[in-house]
C-alpha cells in the first residue's frame, strides 16, 4: 500500500491496518491518525515514535507490558497477536527445545523480576540463540538503561511493521 491510501484511509480503517503496529497499544495508532497527512514511511513512524517518547514513564512502562514474553505462555497457548506469532515463529521460537525453553524462560522471569516489564526484542532482527544471550547481556543494565533499550526494541519491531505494511524494505 502506498502512503495516498494510508492518508485516505477513515479512522475505522487506520485502526484496523495500524492498530497493533505497537503491541497491543492502537490508543497510539489512534493518536498518530490525527496527524495525517504522511509523506512517507518515515514521516509516519516518526509519529509513532513521538507518541512512545512523549509518554510518562509509566506509559512507556505500560507499553513495554504489552508485549509477550518471548517463548512464552502465550506463543504456547496460541494466544499472541497475529503480528507476534508471525515474528515469533520466523525466528523459530515455537520449535525451542525443553531444554531451551527453560532456559528462555527462567532468564524472562528473572528480567522481568527485575525491571517489571517483559524482555522486548526485535527477533525478525535476530536469531533464537541471540535471546538468552542478549537477555543474560541487558539483566545486568541499570533499570534507566534497560528502559531506553527496550523502547528501542519496540520502535524497531514498529519500524518493521510499518514497512511491511507499506510493501517496503525495513
Amino acid at each position: 500500500m502506498d502512503i495516498e491510501k494510508v492518508n485516505s484511509m477513515d479512522f475505522g480503517e487506520f485502526m484496523d491496518v495500524f492498530g497493533n503496529v505497537i503491541e497491543r497499544c492502537p490508543l497510539i495508532a489512534a493518536a498518530v491518525w490525527s496527524k495525517r497527512p504522511f509523506s512517507d514511511l518515515g514521516d509516519l513512524e516518526k509519529h509513532f515514535f513521538a507518541f512512545i517518547d512523549g509518554l510518562p514513564l509509566s506509559g512507556q512502562e505500560g507499553v513495554l507490558r504489552c508485549h509477550p514474553e518471548l517463548a512464552g505462555r502465550e506463543l504456547q497457548w496460541g494466544r499472541l497477536t497475529a503480528e507476534s506469532q508471525r515474528e515469533q515463529s520466523a525466528a523459530g521460537l515455537q520449535n525451542l527445545g525443553a531444554a531451551e525453553r527453560l532456559r528462555l524462560s527462567e532468564l524472562t522471569a528473572q528480567y522481568r523480576a527485575r525491571f517489571g516489564f517483559p524482555f522486548v526484542l526485535a527477533v525478525r532482527l535476530s536469531d533464537p540463540a541471540a535471546a538468552p544471550r542478549e537477555l543474560a547481556r541487558r539483566l545486568r543494565c541499570p533499570p534507566a538503561q534497560e528502559l531506553r533499550t527496550a523502547l528501542g526494541e519496540v520502535k524497531k519491531i514498529c519500524h518493521l511493521r510499518l514497512a511491511d505494511l507499506l510493501g517496503e524494505q525495513p
